[in-house]
C-alpha cells in the first residue's frame, strides 16, 4: 500500500529544518541514511512485535525496509550509553532551575526566583549550596555553579549572590546542552502529535495559533506576550509538578514523566488570514 501523499508532505516539511541543522554542522546525507536505517531497525524490533512470538530478523527487514544483513548487524550492535555526561549535566541543572523557581522558599513575594548567597554560611537553608543539596548530595556546589555561569543561567551579583537569568533551564551557551533539549523536546513533541494521527488512544495536548499577515511590529509585540504567557503557563505546571513529586515518592505505583513546552516561530510569508488548531 503506498503511503499517503499527505503523510509524505507533512514528513517533507518536519524534516526540511532539520536538514538544514545537519548541513550547517557537516552532517551529510550519506550519514543521515545510515542513522535512518538503525533508526527504523530499532523502533520496528521495539513497537512492532507480535505477542508471544519472537521478532526476527526477517520480520524486522519486512517492516522497515532494511536490507536482513543490515538488520542483523543493527540489532547485534552493543546498546550505547543510555546517558551521556552533558545529559546527566542538563537534567540536574533543569531540576535546580525548577526547584528554584517552584519552591516558595526559594521566592519572593511576587514568585520570582530570589537571588541566592552561594553558601550556607552566609544564606542558610536560602543559599545556593543547600539549593544543590536538596537536588544532590554527590556533587559540590561549586562545580555546579560553574556550570550554571558557564551557560549562562545564572550571574553572580556584586553581593557574591547567585542570580537566576531566566526563570527556565535554557542554556545560552554550550552547544552539546542545546543539542539536548533539541533531542528531548522534539522528540516528545513528535510523539504527542504522532500519538494524535495514530489514534493510539486518547487524544494529547498538541495545539497551536498561527497567523501570517502580520507586521514586523505586531510579531515582536506577539512574541513578547507568548514570552510572558508561556512563561507563566510553564512555571504553574512546574511548581504543581514539584508539589505531586513530593507527595508521590512514597507511592509504589509505576512512576510516568511529562513534558509540557511552548515555542514561538516567525518567519517571512505571502501573507494570509490565521487560524487555530
Amino acid at each position: 500500500m503506498a503511503p499517503s501523499k499527505a503523510l509524505i508532505r507533512a514528513v517533507r516539511q518536519v524534516l526540511s529544518p532539520l536538514a538544514r541543522l545537519l548541513l550547517a554542522q557537516g552532517v551529510t546525507y550519506p550519514r543521515l541514511a545510515e542513522l535512518m536505517k538503525a533508526v527504523f531497525v530499532e523502533v520496528a524490533d521495539r513497537e512492532f512485535r507480535i505477542a508471544g512470538k519472537p521478532q526476527t530478523d526477517s520480520r524486522v527487514s519486512l517492516l522497515s525496509g532494511v536490507h536482513r544483513k543490515d538488520v542483523r548487524r543493527l540489532r547485534a550492535a552493543p546498546a550505547g550509553a543510555d546517558e551521556s555526561v552533558t545529559s546527566r549535566s542538563v537534567s540536574l541543572g533543569a531540576q535546580l532551575v525548577a526547584a528554584w523557581t517552584g519552591l516558595r522558599r526559594f521566592r519572593d513575594k511576587q514568585g520570582h526566583p530570589l537571588p541566592l548567597p552561594r553558601l550556607a554560611s552566609q544564606g542558610g537553608g536560602i543559599s545556593f549550596e543547600s539549593l544543590v543539596e536538596r537536588v544532590s548530595k554527590d556533587i559540590r556546589s561549586r562545580v555546579v555553579l560553574d556550570e550554571l555561569v558557564r551557560l549562562g543561567v545564572v550571574h553572580m551579583d556584586e553581593q557574591d549572590c547567585a542570580v537566576l537569568n531566566t526563570e527556565a533551564f535554557v542554556p545560552r551557551s554550550g552547544f552539546e546542552e542545546k543539542l539536548h533539549y533539541l533531542g528531548h523536546n522534539l522528540h516528545d513533541h513528535a510523539a504527542a502529535a504522532a500519538h494524535n494521527v495514530l489514534g493510539a488512544g486518547e487524544p494529547l495536548l498538541e495545539r497551536s495559533v498561527h497567523y501570517d499577515a502580520l507586521s514586523v511590529e505586531s510579531i515582536g509585540e506577539l512574541a513578547a506576550l507568548a514570552e510572558k504567557s508561556g512563561m507563566e503557563a510553564v512555571q504553574t505546571l512546574n511548581r504543581r509538578a514539584i508539589e505531586l513529586e513530593e507527595r508521590d515518592a512514597a507511592g509504589t505505583a509505576e512512576k510516568q514523566r511529562f513534558t509540557f513546552g511552548v515555542y514561538f516561530f516567525h518567519a517571512p510569508t505571502g501573507g494570509a488570514k490565521g487560524a487555530e488548531n
